[in-house]
């Protein structure tokens, strides 16, 4: 067991990164597959309540790196999941208590015992995000279909070939087809044509996914969502599986294309 090290981030803050590493890493682990979430918002925690562990935390990523506490004692074991984990950020320092090479060490620590390990990046282009990057096999990048987010996005991407950290996957988040549709929203095709990189997912807006984020229930847990399929799409495709895009238009024309321009990625 040696685990692939995945860190979402865009650049932007806002656009669901967080919310899509609880889903992702619940979707991973009802698969069976042992997890590990960091959430690397050092001073701005929030995976802790996405995934409604925030009243077990008693030590975090800080208390490992400065020895107050072995790494075991830091891993909050998820209540659902047995094989899933989170490692919390500190919520009373700032992100110099952090540096690339301590979270490229927790990992390595980690790497031997788990299938996949998840980290949560902070907004932005600063330390936060560089350290949370700087383990990572695999990156996602996660945008909303939105000009100023996807312009921060673009940015992330040229920072990643800088860092030749491999091609970045994107997850588009929050589409809605009527907005599409009526061509008030960018189109998956637009953003896609935007970045140039390859497409994982798409998952569409729906009121499901704030109510279990503020239950501590991701949305991957209700089988009627349909932003929670469609994370539960991109952890089987994380997994190597070959699962085909659902389809979010009534009208097939413009998903016909879209489905086009994926396979010629």
């Amino acid at each position: 067991m040696t685990a692939q090290i995945i860190t979402v981030t865009s650049g932007k803050g806002g656009v669901g990164k967080t919310t899509a590493v609880a889903n992702l890493a619940t979707a991973l682990a009802a698969d069976g597959r042992k997890v590990v979430c960091i959430d690397g918002d050092i001073g701005l925690r929030n995976l802790d309540v996405v995934m409604g562990l925030e009243n077990r935390i008693v030590y975090d990523i800080v208390d490992v790196i400065e020895g107050r506490c072995k790494l075991r004692q830091a891993m909050i074991r998820d209540k659902h999941y047995p094989e899933l984990y989170l490692i919390p950020a500190a919520q009373t320092r700032d992100k110099n208590a952090v540096s690339a090479s301590d979270m490229k060490r927790i990992c390595n620590e980690i790497k031997p015992d788990a299938d996949f390990i998840l980290i949560d990046s902070p907004a932005g282009i600063e330390r936060g995000f560089r350290n949370a990057i700087a383990p990572a096999d695999r990156v996602l990048v996660i945008t909303n279909p939105e000009v100023s987010a996807v312009r921060d996005a673009d940015r992330v991407v040229g920072i990643l070939e800088a860092e030749e950290k491999g091609n970045p996957s994107l997850i588009l988040n929050r589409l809605n087809p009527a907005l599409v549709r009526n061509n008030d929203m960018l189109s998956a095709e637009d953003v896609l044509d935007l970045l140039g990189i390859h497409l994982i997912g798409i998952v569409p807006e729906d009121e499901a996914v704030i109510i279990g984020s503020n239950r501590g229930a991701p949305v991957v847990t209700d089988a009627r969502s349909r932003a929670g399929q469609a994370f539960r799409n991109i952890a089987k495709r994380l997994q190597g599986e070959e699962v085909p895009f659902m389809d979010l238009y009534s009208q097939g024309g413009f998903w016909g294309a879209l489905q086009k321009w994926t396979r010629r990625k």
